[in-house]
């Protein structure tokens, strides 16, 4: 029979090939049209693919995790319209059959499923397929779930018909996933306890490299294998900001929102950079230039249930603390949502990284090539110090930040990192410039 190909098609902005991650349908499937196919990949965004036809899925022709050109067919679909109009000239023909008997004979090698088929008046009422609302009731119907739960099940394993959901509309969610697969992690763990003839088949799981986690590796590999790092540790004194940030949130934290510590950090940025305009640069491997910039397009580094994403804050230079506050909680949730685009997650000019309450004692960070300069935070920790020949408490921080040495020098690096420390011991200065 006629059926329709589906290519991948062209998304934009000079992509020419693009990674599938999921496919939402299997052959046999129904689908309507606009209903999501598949899900791909660009760089760090995923871009779901519609149907532009209704009928039948007779071919998945892209496996999960391949990387497929712009252009390239990716599924067959036999059309409602190619099986409709099949079935309109069986009727025709039947119908001149039954009114002009005498043409019969000139019918030749009439295929055997038209001269079995009824009169249209006979065919009962129930050969019509069923709505769409009756195959959605069917038990036995897709779940409902994001193109991000999906991707997460298919990592773990997890056959997404046997998760029970709580989300609205019987939507399967994150957490929905995370208690299937600690469940059964649970029982599989008593089982290799009590039955040794699990133990061997628990031992290992093989789990294919693919989608943002394959874009995290190649990013890694990239930034190792082209970048000389090397990594400056210096202690800071936050008592001081400490201070200011909780007296500033009980003042103002109802009506402008609560500060962390991350705003503070992204105003030493900025002035440091005014004046170490070495470490704001993109380095182009090719054609071995470096370009500066004035304004800081600043990345933050975030982890989201998929995997580390660096989402920009553009124009971090015209963003006082609140509105620096701000701008974080709306990429960082778009990032850990997949709402992200692909212009909010490229572009960047320099990047923080922090790991919080579990940021250690120091750290090495990979920078976010093709930048030249991460800046990260490690946990604040309150011991005693010397001032003033006694001995206090105060709240230290280590900041762990590591550099491209083709471009930045040691000493560069050093003085850049000494002007975030006195900016921040003294956080007043933030407000003076």
């Amino acid at each position: 029979m006629a059926n329709q190909t589906i290519k991948m098609p062209d998304i934009g902005e000079g992509i020419a090939e693009v990674e599938l991650v999921a496919w939402h349908v299997k052959v046999g499937d129904k689908v309507a049209e606009d209903q999501i196919l598949a899900d791909v990949m660009t760089d760090k965004a995923t871009v779901e693919i519609p149907s532009h036809v209704a009928g039948t899925v007779i071919s998945l022709d892209a496996a999960v995790g391949q990387v497929v050109a712009v252009g390239t067919v990716i599924i067959h679909i036999e059309t409602a319209a190619s099986l409709a109009d099949e079935a309109s000239s069986a009727t025709n023909l039947i119908s001149i059959i039954e009114t002009h008997p005498d043409t019969l004979t000139a019918v030749v090698n009439l295929p055997e499923a038209v001269t079995a088929a009824p009169p249209v008046a006979q065919m009962p009422a129930t050969s019509h397929p069923p709505v769409r609302g009756t195959e959605q009731a069917d038990s036995k119907a897709r779940p409902i779930a994001s193109p991000a739960v999906r991707r997460r099940a298919w990592e773990l394993g997890i056959d997404l018909s046997q998760v029970a959901p709580s989300g609205l509309a019987g939507q399967i969610t994150h957490r929905d996933l995370q208690n299937f697969s600690h469940s059964h992690s649970s029982i599989e763990s008593d089982l290799c306890k009590t039955d040794g003839r699990y133990k061997a088949f628990y031992e290992q799981v093989t789990i294919p490299v693919i989608g943002l986690r394959r874009k995290i590796a190649q990013k890694m590999q990239e930034s190792k294998r082209h970048i000389p790092h090397f990594t400056y540790v210096e202690e800071i004194d936050v008592t001081e900001l400490e201070d200011l940030r909780t007296r500033l949130n009980a003042q103002y934290g109802d009506i402008r929102g609560r500060l962390t510590q991350l705003p503070f950090l992204m105003r030493a940025l900025v002035l440091a950079t005014r004046d170490h305009r070495e470490v704001n640069v993109r380095y182009d491997d090719d054609a071995n230039q470096v370009t500066r910039y004035r304004a800081v397009h600043l990345g933050l580094a975030t982890q989201t249930e998929s995997g580390l994403m660096v989402p920009v804050i553009r124009h971090a230079e015209t963003l006082d603390l609140w509105a620096s506050a701000a701008a974080v909680l709306r990429v960082s949730e778009a990032a850990r949502s997949g709402k992200a685009s692909r212009d909010e997650l490229s572009g960047s000019t320099i990047t923080i990284t922090s790991l919080g309450a579990l940021g250690g004692i120091v750290s090495t960070p990979v920078i976010n090539h093709p930048e030249v300069a991460i800046v990260g935070t490690n946990r604040i920790v309150e011991r005693p110090m010397f001032k003033n020949g006694l001995v206090v408490a105060r709240k230290m921080m280590n900041l762990s930040s590591s550099f491209d040495h083709r471009v930045v020098d040691g000493m560069h690096a050093a003085e850049f990192i000494q002007q975030i420390r006195r900016l921040l011991e003294c956080p007043a200065m933030l407000f003076l410039e």
